[in-house]
């Protein structure tokens, strides 16, 4: 049976109007007992006086800005009486069920089917999916596994997992049960639930404190190529510079990085990435990524998602603070939310010294180029409340573009007329101090206040380029920093040649070959490496077309002097190549800074 939703918002307002009691949501996970690569949930039903009650997964989670779905992975969903006789149930929708007779009901079951092993059927974003792995990992985003009984999203939820002694939970909850093979968990309502994922597997992780916060890094290698000690000293330097940056923003007491490396020799996610919580960020990467590659990603990725502590965490509007999982309301914020988030990202590793000043511009450069081909008329206040729908979804990734910039040129005006003694930083801390974890602000006063604790002129540039339609001028902005646009030198790819391709596949062999006659670059002449060649293996790792995605990754990765040593096959004989890397040198639009006067200004901006 189908209801519509004007009948199912009616059947809501009656449900929860009847008067719930704050009682305890307690949940029951099972991970001995896998049957079909599906894990047995079962809730307790809290008591009530209404004869019918709605149960209901996510369509969407609060970080994807993506319609997902969750209840399309549930199957077998039943309720039981205190006598274990059955209760009729409908499912209304793809993510509710209705329970009939619910003030006889005691519990509620269901089996849980995971999302990594059938990617090539859904877009869910691997790092917001889950897997079941008997006896090996489970990676529990708890939005996957638990729902929410209408009217009692806010009441305390219990969850017991019963797990495998070989295994061990991960997370930023705290275990309130000593056993080794029984956890609980409390969390002070649904939302604090979802956002607190937990990863089982082996125990890997390392922990380390900075700064008064405990920093949790588990891992899960399926064949065992990475570990968690392996990464953490990266990972410590990364996390450490960003407190230091921070200074004494605090929003959270431990923090936790679940990653979860994929082995693409068998279906497994695909979906590259992180998503941030208030205390932790799973991270999905490639198995078969080197150990520099991987922490070059992860110093990039889980920055950007260790940096939503400031804001939504500590910063957010009542779209967020009262998220409605099933029939959201999106804020206009984005740009705050993600653009900021991303700005800060870049902006802490100049500040900190991890990268050069020369990186930065290139990398602010690069989100111009990146921008320029999404639609820069569009008012991104407008773009944010409506990202869930076309066209405005399609220009999501320029909150990581233009959201970027738009951060950038904030922090200049404010550095430009405070004389380089505040910047966004300091803007951003006021409003946590107005704010906070738990209040929540007014999407449509946000700029008011925002324009009261810095100046008239960030006001205006806030209505004229993110509430208004104006493109951004940003060499203006660039030159109040004495930093101005020229050509630079960058750094090319060995398998790149004026934006052509130097590789091809052969779809029946599935080798991979540099094309016939192609403009090879020097180094590759030069060590021998000849066009029309074909590649077998680099660095002793064989390629074809079923891996050419790691090979693009490999190269992309590839420094300066790096040793590297090429296999191919010529004239059906194999042949070995060898030297220090010397990557070819491109000439592309950036920018310098070239104003001595300015270099004050342009310190307190970067460095400050």
């Amino acid at each position: 049976m189908i209801i519509n939703n004007k009948v199912l918002s009616l059947l809501v307002v009656l449900i929860t109007t009847m008067g719930w009691s704050q009682s305890k949501i307690k949940v029951l996970m099972d991970l001995n007992k896998i049957s079909n690569d599906q894990v047995t949930v079962s809730v307790e039903v809290p008591s009530s006086k209404a004869t019918s009650l709605l149960y209901s997964f996510p369509k969407i989670i609060p970080g994807t800005y993506s319609e997902d779905d969750y209840g399309t992975y549930i199957e077998e969903f039943k309720a039981f009486d205190a006598k274990g006789n059955a209760l009729k149930v409908t499912k209304i929708s793809t993510n509710s069920w209705m329970i009939e007779a619910s003030n006889k009901a005691k519990t509620i079951t269901y089996q849980v089917n995971d999302t990594y092993d059938i990617e090539n059927t859904h877009e869910i974003f691997s790092p917001a999916g889950s897997n079941i792995e008997a006896g090996k990992n489970f990676m529990i985003n708890t939005h996957a596994f638990v729902g929410y009984f209408e009217g009692f999203a806010n009441n305390p939820y219990e969850l017991t997992i019963l797990h495998p002694e070989q295994l061990w939970g991960a997370t930023a909850l705290e275990d309130l049960n000593a056993s080794k093979t029984k956890d609980v968990f409390a969390a002070s309502r649904y939302a604090t639930l979802v956002e607190n994922p937990i990863m089982y597997a082996k125990p890997d992780y390392t922990t380390f404190n900075v700064q008064g916060m405990e920093i949790l890094i588990a891992v899960y290698s399926p064949n065992g190529l990475v570990t968690a000690e392996s990464i953490t000293p990266e990972m410590k330097q990364m996390m450490t510079a960003q407190k230091n940056f921070l200074g004494d923003f605090n929003a959270t007491k431990k923090y936790a990085v679940l990653l979860y490396l994929a082995d693409n020799s068998k279906p497994d996610a695909e979906g590259y990435g992180a998503l941030e919580h208030p205390t932790a960020t799973t991270v999905v990467m490639p198995e078969a990524m080197s150990k520099e590659e991987l922490a070059e990603q992860l110093k990039d990725v889980v920055s950007h998602e260790f940096f939503h502590i400031v804001t939504p965490l500590s910063i957010h509007s009542k779209e967020i603070q009262n998220f409605d999982y099933n029939n959201p309301k999106m804020s206009e914020h984005l740009w705050m939310y993600e653009g900021v988030t991303e700005y800060f990202a870049n902006l802490f590793q100049v500040n900190q010294g991890l990268i050069t000043e020369d990186d930065f511009y290139k990398r602010m450069s690069g989100k111009i180029a990146n921008s320029s081909t999404m639609n820069d008329f569009l008012p991104f206040t407008k773009m944010s409340s409506n990202v869930l729908v076309k066209p405005y979804k399609d220009e999501y990734l320029n909150v990581y573009e233009k959201g970027a910039l738009i951060a950038m040129c904030l922090d200049i005006e404010i550095r430009e007329k405070s004389n380089g003694a505040r910047g966004i930083l300091d803007l951003m801390k006021k409003l946590s101090k107005e704010y906070g974890t738990e209040k929540a602000f007014d999407d449509a006063a946000l700029f008011d206040k925002i324009t009261a604790l810095t100046y008239p002129e960030v006001g205006a540039f806030l209505k004229k380029h993110v509430s208004g339609p104006s493109p951004i001028a940003y060499n203006d902005y660039f030159a109040k920093m004495g930093v101005t646009k020229t050509m630079v030198a960058t750094d090319g790819n060995l398998f790149i040649k004026e934006q052509a391709p130097l590789l091809t596949v052969d779809p029946n062999t599935k080798e991979i070959s540099f094309i016939e006659h192609a403009p090879l670059h020097p180094f590759l002449k030069n060590i021998g490496v000849e066009s029309g060649d074909v590649l077998v293996s680099v660095d002793g790792k064989a390629y074809n077309l079923d891996n050419i995605n790691d090979l693009i990754m490999w190269s992309m990765s590839l420094k300066e002097n790096e040793e590297v040593s090429f296999v191919i096959k010529r004239n059906g004989a194999e042949k070995k190549f060898s030297g220090k890397t010397i990557l070819p040198k491109e000439m592309i639009p950036g920018f310098q800074f070239s104003e001595s006067s300015k270099i004050q200004l342009k310190d307190a901006w970067l460095k400050g």
